[in-house]
């Protein structure tokens, strides 16, 4: 038998808290997640102090869906907002793990439950960039490919969906600009011609986010669907390193156009690659094709070409996977320094914005932006 979202909340509507009402009345159930048989929520308290009060609620809970037809697994977690510096972390859960909870992303109500993938209002088009591994400059490559496509005249929008590590504001020149909200929607921010959404505006640059998955699920839907995006032709993804809950999240609940994966040229990085390929192909969104990064070098004071990680690694694979090869990428000082001064490289004229410019051409005659 299947358990559904509705007969969860039912069941969640019984429970009486202190002081009055239940957890559906107050709207304390956040990041609601019912898969295969496991139920995920996230109770989310007005203080440390309420959260404690809850504990014989969050028991309860547990009881009471555990007890339900179709229910192999339930996980709570109960949290509340950061406290005053110096205070106690405000996150318990059954685990015994605590934690001090990132920025709050309750702007209006929770997000409301769906069915399946759903359109992000405004967007023409999601495409998610992808990795199996981190440090093959997977997000370096979307900050650069938003502002080529953006002066190639896209409507283009990027949603930094690495939220443990969120670093599209500094290298959009972001760093130290905070979000705006009315109370029901976020206005994201504008730089070098693209919209950028990001956990990363709403904290301080180095401070750690201490989710787990259902917070995770959460945020992500927030920030597609509680943002003021406007008219898009497409919206860039920046996903975390790996195949995780944000990945699996994005494709179940966002009619993403497709994926483009990111590898540098050597075997180990192409083994993730691979990974992050099956991945997709698991979730039924089609892999638009391969990217190589760091694809040469060429030395300034000699002009001597060398192959650091290898080369042509990436646009073999795509051959024996019959999936398009879209180009390579240099490696180059000017991308660092371009990024860490929150100008990308695409943003000016030479070699490297010019590998841009080719990739974003190849994306526009593709069909994918």
């Amino acid at each position: 038998m299947t358990i559904s979202r509705e007969r969860v909340l039912d069941e969640l509507a019984r429970i009486a808290l202190p002081g009055g009402g239940t957890l559906v009345s107050r709207d304390m159930v956040r990041a609601l997640n019912v898969e295969s048989g496991v139920v995920r929520f996230v109770i989310e308290a007005a203080d440390a102090a309420g959260a404690r009060e809850l504990a014989p609620v969050e028991a309860e809970a547990q009881r009471l869906l555990s007890a339900l037809p179709g229910v192999e697994k339930v996980q709570i977690v109960t949290t509340a907002p950061a406290g005053p510096r110096g205070a106690q972390p405000q996150v318990t859960a059954r685990s015994g793990a605590a934690a001090a909870p990132p920025p709050n992303l309750t702007i209006g109500r929770h997000p409301t439950p769906q069915a399946g993938p759903a359109p992000v209002s405004g967007v023409a088009r999601i495409v998610a960039i992808g990795s199996g591994k981190g440090g093959v400059g997977k997000s370096t490559l979307t900050s650069n490919l938003a502002v080529a496509l953006a002066r190639k005249g896209r409507r283009v929008g990027l949603l930094d969906a690495d939220i443990y590590g969120p670093s599209q504001p500094r290298m959009l020149g972001l760093g130290g600009q905070r979000l705006t909200n009315d109370g029901e929607m976020i206005q994201p921010l504008h730089a070098h011609g693209v919209t950028v959404m990001s956990l990363g505006l709403m904290m301080k640059e180095g401070e750690a986010v201490v989710w787990r998955g259902p917070m995770l699920m959460g945020a992500l839907q927030q920030m597609l669907n509680q943002v003021k995006w406007g008219e898009l032709d497409v919206l860039l993804v920046d996903l975390p390193p790996g195949t995780g809950d944000v990945q699996l999240s994005l494709c179940q609940k966002a009619q993403v156009t497709g994926a483009i994966i990111v590898s540098t040229p050597q075997d180990v990085a192409l083994i993730d690659a691979r990974r992050a390929i099956d991945m997709f192909d698991k979730l039924k969104t089609p892999v638009l094709g391969l990217v190589e990064n760091m694809s040469t070098y060429i030395c300034p004071n000699c002009g001597h070409e060398a192959h650091l990680f290898g080369h042509g690694g990436v646009a073999a694979e795509a051959a024996k996977l019959n999936l398009p090869f879209l180009g390579e990428i240099p490696l180059n000082l000017e991308v660092r320094l371009a990024g860490d001064a929150g100008t990308p490289v695409a943003a000016g004229e030479g070699p490297v914005a010019d590998a841009f410019a080719r990739l974003a051409d190849r994306m526009i005659g593709g069909g994918m932006a």
